[in-house]
């Protein structure tokens, strides 16, 4: 664009032709998602200003879309600008909200309070790396309730890494912000028993009206709705009008939604149709402070090496974290033994059996990923430049690069003594293509799981 175009255009409309550029380059989900709200705020000959209308879906931006972001302006304003970002929250959606404030008029609460767990807090969620972006969704729908384009939220990972707390937090912050707003929580398990038992005594009106009472639904375990067809009809209904109504609903399940079988297409379709975010297994600073934190709720003096031992030797589930720790401390107290490295390591021993101790070696990966890119190991580590040997033999280098703290010289020796320039080219491709290719993301995810917490010798 000239400079003569540029001046004569306004802003507003030179920002238009920057979203039809990135409309053209995204799904339309992921632009009515992110995008379709989205002001420019103000423009100078060196930046560019557009509105958001909260922190999270800045950082989602920067992290997501950035670079689409400045080829856009690049191409429209026909030279780069620094994007910058003004955080304002909309009021649109938020009348029939009450403030926390405001004097409502006292009615019966449809949530269940003894189905939430007042422990699962966003206080107490240990964030790091692998869960950063599932809470800020979590807590970005919660402190803009009413307001938030985050609808539904779905939050997927293995078992035990957090999905549960991070719903039950959103219940709780909920039930003490908006104490009169009808929240509901149950697993997807309950739903079908609930459903199945209106049936039987010819009820199943009033467990539709009861349900779609909601202003809030949580269902824990989506993926327990495989086969079940008629649960399945009675939920698709109940998503529908909630979501017509402008209810919030916020999912959990154990997989990507398009890695669910069993269930119908349209109902995977309405899972999507909002923000979609996973929860990957925690690295070691975050396992360490994960047991930190239990320790000081519990107020537990424990030492550092045994935390960080326990930390390190078990890896993939916060769950189990947890649970090796509980079991620490109750050999501890019922044996009248002292917590050290002797007793953790009776424990871990018990807990992994032959998995326990065994350091995770380039040898490992290699393995894995041989199996995984369904290669030979031998033509990883050698000189062959097919394209699936090539990808098989990047990703090998990334995950050693992650797992065992070797120098990238000492890395590139294990793959036919290749160089760490080499090394440091295969890490920046697949952290590249990770960022870009969710399909990817998650087929490494999955496969770090397996690297982390499957025995060979099975």
């Amino acid at each position: 664009m000239n400079d003569n175009l540029e001046k004569t255009t306004s802003p507003e409309k030179l920002w238009k032709s920057c979203l039809l550029y990135i409309k053209d380059k995204i799904s339309d989900q992921a632009f009515q998602t992110w995008f379709s709200g989205i002001l420019i705020s103000s423009v100078s000959n060196d930046e560019l200003v557009i509105q958001v209308p909260n922190k999270f879906h800045f950082e989602w931006l920067e992290s997501k879309y950035r670079l689409l972001i400045d080829d856009a302006v690049k191409k429209v304003f026909s030279k780069p600008l620094v994007i910058n970002y003004s955080v304002v929250i909309s009021k649109k959606n938020t009348a029939d909200i009450p403030n926390i404030n405001d004097k409502v008029p006292l009615t019966k609460n449809y949530h269940n309070k003894s189905s939430l767990n007042k422990s699962y807090t966003f206080e107490n969620f240990i964030e790091g790396k692998g869960n950063q972006m599932a809470k800020a969704a979590a807590l970005s729908i919660s402190e803009n309730f009413g307001s938030s384009p985050f609808n539904p939220l779905l939050i997927y990972s293995h078992t035990g890494l957090g999905k549960t707390h991070l719903l039950q937090a959103i219940g709780n912050y909920i039930i003490k912000k908006r104490n009169s707003l009808k929240i509901t929580y149950l697993t997807s398990e309950k739903f079908m028993h609930d459903f199945i038992k209106s049936i039987q005594e010819n009820k199943t009106t009033d467990f539709a009206n009861l349900y779609r009472k909601s202003d809030l639904l949580l269902i824990d375990d989506v993926q327990f709705f495989e086969g079940k067809e008629q649960t399945q009809e009675q939920f698709f209904h109940l998503f529908n009008d909630l979501y017509q109504k402008g209810k919030h609903i916020v999912l959990t399940m154990d997989r990507h939604p398009n890695e669910l079988k069993g269930i119908k297409e349209r109902l995977i379709s309405r899972f999507k149709s909002g923000l979609t975010v996973d929860i990957h297994p925690p690295d070691l600073e975050t396992r360490i402070a994960i047991l930190m934190k239990k320790a000081d709720v519990e107020n537990l003096d424990i030492p550092y090496s045994v935390t960080e031992f326990l930390a390190s030797s078990i890896r993939g589930n916060v769950r189990d974290l947890e649970g090796a720790l509980t079991r620490v401390l109750a050999i501890s107290t019922l044996s009248k033994r002292d917590v050290n490295l002797t007793l953790v390591k009776e424990v871990i021993k018990d807990i992994l059996g032959n998995d326990a101790f065994k350091e995770i070696t380039t040898d490992r990966v290699i393995t894995f990923v041989s199996k995984f890119g369904k290669v030979s190991e031998k033509s990883i580590t050698g000189k062959g430049r097919k394209k699936d040997v090539v990808l098989a033999r990047q990703i090998a280098m990334y995950l050693s690069r992650e797992f065992t703290g070797n120098t990238l010289s000492k890395i590139g020796l294990h793959f036919g003594k290749r160089d760490h320039s080499t090394v440091i080219h295969a890490c920046n491709l697949i952290e590249q293509k990770i960022k870009t290719n969710n399909a990817f993301k998650n087929k490494i995810n999955k496969l770090i799981f397996d690297i982390e917490n499957i025995n060979l010798e099975r």
